[in-house]
């Protein structure tokens, strides 16, 4: 009898223990997924692309997220409030409020031109763009700016109100006429954002307009396909060279800082520049 007693206190302790043991791994596992979480290098899972863009990755923190929009892959997410603010200049700061209305121009057209197509190209893209808009506002809330976005179709910019007017009613014309005002969008926003990117030596500016740069060459080469795929037609560029659109279209494009063409470290192509 008193072995039964000395094996169930055994019994007892060997519980305890295992589930001591047990607690500690799950508590670590937890805290340094918390850890991860902070530092804002969670990943995400890019979309499917069957003649359309792909979805935005999806991270576990707050900040740039930039996914695959070439077909199944990864997105990564980089937090970009832990890096360190700079002093804004007068050219920094007019930039950041015009390229987030110009994310919102992308973002405006593609819904319309969605909702009269039914082309699911444009949603999907339009679903990006706010993603874009988004990491502008990180910044513009960061640097303390009075953020212009207003409702959909409506532009602090009258030249960017003129030009979302404009690209609105050419592309109800066709589908064919509708694609191309996408590829437009997508070439007039890589040559501003590569301008502004120039202008600036702020890592944390530098950082969200290399993602959006990112994810538009993705872009480009969706509207492009999806173009080909429904009327047959070859995208031709609009504002950018013959030579730079062929660097997006043949790089291999997707996480942010991987593929970009050689062209896109310099100024280059016809920008519709900052009115």
């Amino acid at each position: 009898m008193f072995k039964n007693f000395l094996i169930g206190i055994f019994s007892a302790i060997l519980v305890v223990a295992l589930g001591t043991a047990a607690y500690n791994v799950i508590g670590v596992n937890a805290a340094a997924s918390v850890a991860a979480t902070a530092a804002g290098t969670g990943r995400g899972t890019g979309g499917q692309v069957n003649g359309s863009a792909g979805q935005p990755g999806t991270g576990t923190s707050t900040g740039v997220v930039t996914g695959n929009g070439n077909g199944n892959g990864t997105g990564t997410s980089v937090n970009v409030l832990t890096i360190p603010a700079s002093d804004l200049n007068a050219d920094e700061a007019a930039a950041l409020l015009f390229m987030i209305e110009e994310e919102k121009l992308a973002r405006d057209v593609y819904t319309t031109l969605y909702a009269t197509w039914n082309i699911q190209t444009f949603q999907n893209i339009s679903t990006s763009e706010q993603t874009h808009m988004d990491q502008l506002a990180l910044l513009v809330t960061r640097y303390t700016l009075a953020n212009p976005v207003q409702a959909p179709g409506v532009f602090t910019d009258a030249n960017l109100q003129a030009l979302y007017n404009k690209l609105v009613a050419q592309g109800s014309l066709s589908i064919g006429d509708a694609l191309k005002v996408g590829g437009a969008i997508e070439e007039i926003d890589i040559t501003d954002l590569q301008t502004r990117l120039a202008q600036s030596d702020n890592a944390d500016i530098q950082q969200v307009y290399t993602s959006l740069m990112s994810g538009s060459y993705n872009h480009l080469n969706a509207f492009s396909r999806t173009l080909s795929n429904l009327t047959g037609e070859t995208y031709a560029p609009q504002y950018l060279t013959a030579e730079q659109y062929q660097g997006i279209s043949s790089s291999a494009t997707g996480n942010a800082g991987t593929g970009r063409p050689a062209w896109a470290g310099s100024a280059g192509g016809k920008s519709s520049g900052k009115p």
